[in-house]
């Protein structure tokens, strides 16, 4: 008689490296994938480089979890992040705890490397709702109609445009790219392997051959050679063919100032036998929605949510970032998860700093980490939760203050996503 284990408690540990195959056969079998190898070969190392989490059932390797470890912007500095990844359970494990064993031993991990935060980009996003994660950044999908001159209402700087060697491109716009991350938070900050394999995708192993006809990544540059940068954008392009229009494909436009955007803008609308220009993830506010003179020609095609986050440690994260506006407030927080979290604390939060204590007062808010998860970044109001029932407020303009003090100057935003 054979032992059936799907009904016994997982045991956790790391997964070494002689079996990061096996880990990527169950990623691969939980998500339908059949890729290339020089897919598969990336995925190898970013699961080598990741702190991994396996969950095995009489030895055999029956759950999967990685967490890389990463730096996100937040407002006004930045804190470390375990991005949470190649997350997979075996078909004939399902629905035996195997995930929440993975995530519980996830926030010990963040605990033990001082992670604060933790994220990801959901592919169920019913199953991480209840760990606490909640989209904290969203991106607009854009199309601009380039058949005809791309009409904008303010002159585009005039410094010169250049294409550069995409391979000398994360020396050359990394600090352009840097200095974004004051300005927004939800960004990660880069390393010279980042910018090679998850923006310009050098080697094209993220993409493998489905680039739907577009070619190699370009890159170009707004200001003469020697200079600083005001702005760069990178992109592909397809010739029209099989019925399909000319299109550019923008993975990624900074720019110093809304004359350097504009500038870009106009030249990857202006790039000859294309008509169309898409953009796979802006920010809400979006300096081009605004610089178009004919809003007809620049279109929302696609609203989701992209980052979804989780505060790990709610003192950290909250006394780390910076408050627009003074707060002093007693929340009444609940965590499910994480009962560290839960309780009534004071929060006295000034543009100096801000203190997170233990207290027995009255509450002026009842919320749950995931909507506190929601707001922290600066994207999300706190009234739109209420007015959704899903904040409680028991003293009248608490959540308006708390608000006011959450406020940032642009919204948070993020692109990458792995």
């Amino acid at each position: 008689m054979t032992h059936d284990d799907t009904r016994t408690a997982p045991h956790l540990g790391d997964i070494p490296e002689e079996d990061l195959d096996q880990a990527l056969d169950l990623v691969y079998l939980a998500f339908h994938l059949t890729l290339p190898d020089k897919t598969r070969t990336y995925h190898r190392q970013l699961l080598r480089d990741c702190t991994r989490i396996g969950a095995r059932h009489g030895g055999r390797l029956t759950g999967v979890a990685g967490a890389h470890r990463l730096t996100l912007s937040v407002p006004g500095g930045q804190l470390p992040c375990a991005a949470l990844d190649f997350v997979s359970v075996a078909p004939t494990h399902r629905r035996r705890g195997v995930l929440t064993s993975m995530i519980d031993e996830l926030w010990r991990r963040c605990a033990a490397d001082g992670q604060p935060l933790a994220c990801l980009w959901a592919s169920e996003s019913a199953i991480y709702g209840r760990f606490g994660f909640a989209a904290a950044t969203e991106a607009y999908r854009v199309e601009i109609d380039s058949s005809r001159p791309l009409a904008l209402r303010i002159a585009a700087d005039r410094r010169p445009l250049r294409l550069i060697d995409p391979a000398a491109a994360p020396a050359l716009l990394a600090a352009r790219y840097d200095a974004s991350l004051a300005d927004r938070a939800g960004r990660f900050t880069r390393d010279e392997t980042w910018w090679r394999t998850q923006v310009l995708d050098l080697d094209g192993a993220r993409s493998g051959d489905d680039r739907d006809g577009f070619g190699a990544v370009r890159v170009v540059v707004l200001g003469a050679d020697g200079e600083a940068p005001g702005g760069y954008a990178v992109y592909r392009t397809r010739s029209a063919n099989d019925g399909r229009p000319g299109a550019v494909a923008v993975t990624e436009l900074e720019a110093e100032s809304a004359p350097a955007a504009a500038a870009l803008w106009s030249y990857l609308a202006a790039i000859d036998l294309t008509s169309a220009v898409r953009i796979h993830a802006r920010p809400a506010d979006d300096l081009l929605f605004s610089l178009a003179a004919d809003r007809d020609q620049v279109r929302v095609t696609g609203q989701e949510p992209a980052l979804w986050l989780r505060l790990v440690d709610v003192r950290a994260a909250l006394t780390a970032r910076s408050w627009a506006a003074p707060v002093d407030l007693v929340l009444d927080l609940s965590d499910r998860a994480l009962p560290g979290n839960a309780g009534c604390f004071r929060l006295t939060a000034t543009p100096a700093g801000a203190t997170w204590t233990p207290t027995t007062d009255d509450p002026d808010l009842a919320l749950d980490v995931r909507e506190l998860s929601v707001c922290y970044l600066g994207g999300t109001p706190l009234r739109r939760l209420a007015h959704a029932g899903l904040v409680t407020e028991h003293t009248p303009g608490a959540v308006r203050g708390l608000d006011a003090a959450l406020q940032t100057e642009w919204l948070p935003f993020t692109a990458d996503n792995d």
